[in-house]
């Protein structure tokens, strides 16, 4: 029986006592009075579940809905155009259906891959900027479609927005582990690593229990701002292990923390499991915008994660070989440009 079967369906007062709504108005507003209580909150929540509402964002909504359009242009494209920015080596580009798959995931062993389409890009980088003329992995170049101008811009406009959104978001996290406000500046400038992902799920068989719009996982970053609409199909698993669909709530985003945090927080912050099961027979649509620190960041565990009676879990890692190992573990087409690297050696 495919696990989300059992999913608990909740009322919106239900489920936001799981996963609770935080306004960041008041510091993006008012700035340092108000960000102790506002990191209060994200504490609790990164904690408790490792998800939250966000609310007080202050992206103007023509812009995420402008970001929809642009996706269901991209994935209306006939397939053929679509094949011809394929995925690379730094997962830039477009995946198509059945090419990635949770295999190596603790949550749940996958016997499928995932049902769904994507578009990924990062910074639009020049042909000219010094790291896509040295080749240096996890900084290349957007491929895009001849022809949609318009769709183009309005990605990178999105990009931009949520760029900027993170940002601001990253003192209320710095403060939420008792860090100084501008604790995480430094890993994230020249450049963070960001992929922004527009997905579409297309519908699937109701009664195909093997088969999941995006497997259960945890993600790689530091944390992710995902856009939905109305179509139903996430489902998260509460620490409780009941899997909960958590509504859509107008004007807000949902945020979750990714495996960075939870590793640079000594367990402390939650990476939360969670998946997609499409059965609602229409197409659904998400973007996830995935923020994290520069590839060339040393992350190991935070000061005020660790003590004598809590010593460090994790190893000093360089945060590119953290992706690099996520992306060859989940994404069939890694295994294609490891095994060409590995010819040409």
């Amino acid at each position: 029986m495919n696990i989300f079967k059992a999913m608990a369906v909740k009322n919106l007062e239900e489920a936001t006592r799981a996963i609770p709504v935080i306004d960041f108005g008041p510091v993006f507003r008012d700035g340092a009075p108000e960000l102790d209580g506002v990191a209060g909150q994200v504490r609790r929540a990164c904690e408790a579940v490792g998800f939250f509402y966000l609310a007080g964002h202050g992206v103007p909504p023509a812009v995420v809905e402008a970001a929809f359009e642009a996706s269901r242009e991209f994935h209306a494209m006939p397939i053929e155009e679509k094949l011809r920015l394929k995925i690379n080596e730094n997962n830039i580009g477009y995946l198509a259906v059945n090419q990635s798959m949770q295999r190596h995931s603790t949550v749940h062993k996958a016997t499928r891959p995932n049902y769904n389409e994507s578009f990924f890009i990062s910074h639009d980088r020049g042909a000219d900027h010094p790291d896509v003329l040295a080749g240096i992995p996890l900084r290349g170049r957007n491929q895009w479609p001849p022809g949609h101008d318009g769709m183009r811009a309005t990605m990178i406009r999105y990009f931009k927005t949520l760029e900027a959104l993170g940002e601001r978001m990253l003192p209320v996290l710095a403060r939420a582990l008792d860090l100084p406000a501008e604790y995480f500046d430094p890993f994230f400038q020249n450049e963070a690593h960001i992929n922004l992902r527009f997905l579409h799920y297309p519908p699937q068989h109701a009664d195909d229990d093997e088969q999941f719009g995006q497997g259960p996982h945890t993600d790689n970053s530091f944390f992710t701002i995902l856009a939905r609409e109305d179509v139903p199909g996430l489902a998260v698993r509460l620490p409780s292990e009941e899997w909960l669909a958590p509504p859509v709530i107008p004007g807000t985003f949902l945020v979750n923390l990714g495996n960075v945090t939870k590793r640079w927080s000594n367990d402390r912050f939650l990476s939360t499991p969670h998946g997609v099961l499409n059965d609602s027979g229409q197409d659904r649509y998400s973007i996830g915008f995935f923020y994290s620190p520069n590839p060339d960041a040393v992350l190991e565990c935070l000061p005020t994660c660790v003590s004598a009676d809590r010593p460090p879990r994790y190893p000093r890692a360089v945060y590119r070989d953290l992706v690099l190992e996520f992306y060859s573990a989940n994404y069939f087409h890694q295994k294609d440009y490891a095994g060409s690297e590995r010819a040409a050696s």
